[in-house]
């Protein structure tokens, strides 16, 4: 009998490509983690999200420190709880169980129901990090000593690794994983995107902010380009400042909202006074 598995789609409020909605399905079919990489921005948080919404399962959400170690994953034994405990009396310290609390790959793991499970900017982490990992995403399923129980998924969850490729990842961890790289969206895409977000904004405004955005992310030598996040935010504004549509051909307001570097501003403003455009009202709103 061949069993059909529930397919991710996308939903209302996540424009998702098809090679990236393959990728998802592949990795669901596998029971492997998806790595996702991609420009801060691109939403590679948010398709964890997405794909709980799509499929109706819970959302679970482990964000990851350059502190964060593996072991927090899966439980923590509250020692400090016990020791209270045991000199203030009103509860029962033999009990060990009671002191184990689960982390969010232990409780995604020890879930009745399949969960979507984000593991998210993995790459902060210290390099062992990922390798620590191994066996318990290969096996779903880790060891309590203290209780000496064993954890073991009754429904694997789905699980979504997102990195910013801060560091490269050992190569035993990524042969585990189904990897996808997210683009950046092209104009379309984005105006799609923008859309979502800000169903009323007027067309031309859209357009001609999509036509400055994608100017000023082609500019060389930015330290950090604008991304789909900052453009959201920018439109927003301009909306919200009255800014007429036809205006952004000469003039570019509020910048602030979209470049976050000195030396980008700076690479900006020569390059808009080479093309004749100026910002509008004084230097110091220029930035705001």
């Amino acid at each position: 009998m061949t069993v059909k598995l529930a397919e991710f789609q996308g939903t209302n409020d996540y424009i998702v490509a098809e090679n990236l909605k393959n990728s998802v399905n592949v990795a669901i079919a596998l029971g492997r983690p998806l790595l996702i990489k991609g420009e801060p921005g691109t939403g590679k948080t948010m398709l964890a999200k997405s794909i709980a919404s799509s499929l109706g399962l819970k959302h679970i959400i482990w964000n990851i420190k350059s502190t964060t170690k593996a072991q927090e994953g899966l439980y923590v034994y509250d020692t400090v709880q016990r020791l209270y405990d045991s000199q203030f009396g009103g509860c029962n310290v033999s009990d060990i169980k009671e002191y184990i609390r689960l982390g969010k790959l232990g409780e995604a793991m020890a879930s009745n129901e399949k969960v979507v499970l984000v593991i998210d900017e993995i790459d902060k982490a210290d390099i062992e990090f990922p390798n620590d990992l191994l066996w318990e995403l290969d096996m779903m399923s880790f060891f309590i000593p203290e209780t000496r129980e064993t954890i073991t998924a009754q429904q694997r969850p789905i699980i979504i690794i997102t990195s910013n490729a801060e560091k490269e990842l050992p190569d035993a961890f990524l042969r585990r994983c189904i990897f996808h790289y997210i683009d950046f969206p092209d104009a379309e895409m984005m105006r799609d995107i923008v859309k979502v977000h800000y169903p009323n904004l007027e067309e031309q405004l859209v357009q001609q902010a999509l036509q400055a955005f994608y100017k000023i992310r082609n500019i060389s030598g930015l330290l950090k380009r604008p991304s789909t996040s900052e453009l959201l935010d920018w439109v927003q504004v301009l909306a919200l400042g009255g800014i007429q549509p036809d205006k952004l051909s000469s003039e570019l307001p509020f910048l602030g909202t979209l470049l976050k570097k000195n030396q980008d501003f700076d690479n900006v403003l020569q390059y808009l006074s080479q093309r004749g455009t100026k910002q509008r009202g004084s230097s110091t709103l220029w930035r705001g």
